[in-house]
């Protein structure tokens, strides 16, 4: 990995932080090449002063010069011109994902759609432990919003459905996530002992993201890179990433930090996916390929019924032919039956379903 200036770049500068400014950046590299855009661009904190807890020790809060701008139309000009070069870089069917606070992400999302972005979804991450609002004039400030948008009405953008329900143990993802802030051992520290960044955002949050809205090899852009937490969840996913960042002491530690990740093996990346997007095995291919013979018995899974299987890929039981749906239902005078998960072979004496065959041709498929 390296820390590169691009200028008219014809390929990708893959796992890449390169040095610059984001627009600039972002305008070098090749049109439509990039998957997904995760972005925390400055949240134009407008802060007045220091803050102090009530013990009077100073709040370290966020009053980088990198976040300082002058009146909200230069923000907003900053906003249009960096979404429209991400834009300009994002695949057909990519997608951006962009976090903010209160102070900016409804001017981004306002933004967003001029652009022609087109939102899916706002997911509200909660924090489990936020920072107090010392004052005590407001209320605890205790979460972000993030934005997802693809990049146009109607297209055909990622979407892990079962991966992320899988993460959710069996239920349905939300769009709240409750997850801490950086602390402990996340949070990285320059030589000081001091904060690298004031707004590294958790390694969990990157890998919900990925997880569900992107597959392995997928380029990942990050044109606010900071100190790296996109590109390294990336590499660990098996993940392409580039990442920009104007800031010589984010990039070195990001480099550092990235250098020491390994990525995960190629079963340990495999996720969940929907039934509908697993490859179509016809039963008849079961029967082509010799892994059940003609004239073989299946059983229902309740063991109440047995069906004889023909060379054309149907079956033939009790006075009813058809496929292993239709025959499975009529048995069961049932409306409509699942024959994979319905039928069963017998081999070395135990019962076997045939949709482990089929899963089978399936992992032959994806190899």
């Amino acid at each position: 990995m390296t820390t590169t200036k691009v200028k008219g770049a014809a390929a990708l500068p893959l796992n890449t932080i390169l040095s610059g400014d984001c627009i600039e950046m972002m305008n070098s590299l090749p049109e439509a090449s990039v998957d997904l855009i995760f972005a925390d661009p400055p949240y134009n904190l407008q802060l007045k002063g220091q803050l102090h807890r009530p013990d009077n020790s100073q709040v370290d809060a966020v009053d980088d010069h990198w976040d300082q701008f002058s009146s909200f139309a230069v923000y907003d000009q900053f906003t249009r011109d960096w979404l429209k070069a991400a834009r300009r870089l994002l695949k057909p069917n990519g997608a951006i994902w962009v976090i903010g606070s209160y102070h900016n992400i409804f001017r981004v999302g306002s933004a967003l759609q001029d652009a022609g972005y087109w939102i899916l979804n706002d997911v509200v991450w909660r924090k489990s432990n936020p920072m107090p609002n010392f004052r005590g004039k407001r209320f605890t400030n205790a979460h972000e919003t993030m934005i997802w948008a693809s990049k146009e009405e109607g297209a055909k953008y990622t979407f892990n459905y079962e991966a992320l329900k899988a993460l959710n143990e069996g239920i349905q993802m939300r769009s709240d996530w409750v997850m801490p802030i950086c602390t402990g051992h996340e949070r990285l520290k320059d030589e000081n002992g001091d904060k690298a960044h004031p707004t590294q955002k958790p390694e969990a949050l990157l890998h919900r993201i990925l997880v569900g809205s992107t597959k392995p090899g997928d380029v990942v852009l990050d044109p606010f890179f900071g100190t790296g937490t996109t590109g390294a969840v990336a590499k660990m996913l098996g993940r392409e990433f580039i990442g920009i960042e104007r800031e010589e002491a984010y990039r070195k530690v990001a480099q550092k930090r990235i250098a020491k990740v390994r990525k995960f093996d190629r079963e340990a990346l495999e996720v969940s996916a929907s039934k509908r997007a697993e490859p179509r095995v016809p039963f008849g291919q079961l029967v082509e390929r010799g892994m059940l013979r003609p004239g073989e018995e299946l059983y229902s899974m309740n063991q109440r019924h047995k069906a004889k299987v023909r060379a054309d890929g149907t079956l033939i039981g009790d006075n009813i032919k058809g496929s292993i749906h239709q025959v499975g239902a009529h048995l069961e005078n049932a409306p409509s039956c699942n024959g994979w998960t319905y039928w069963c072979f017998k081999r070395d004496g135990k019962t076997v379903p045939i949709d482990v065959l089929r899963q089978q041709i399936r992992s032959e498929m994806r190899n």
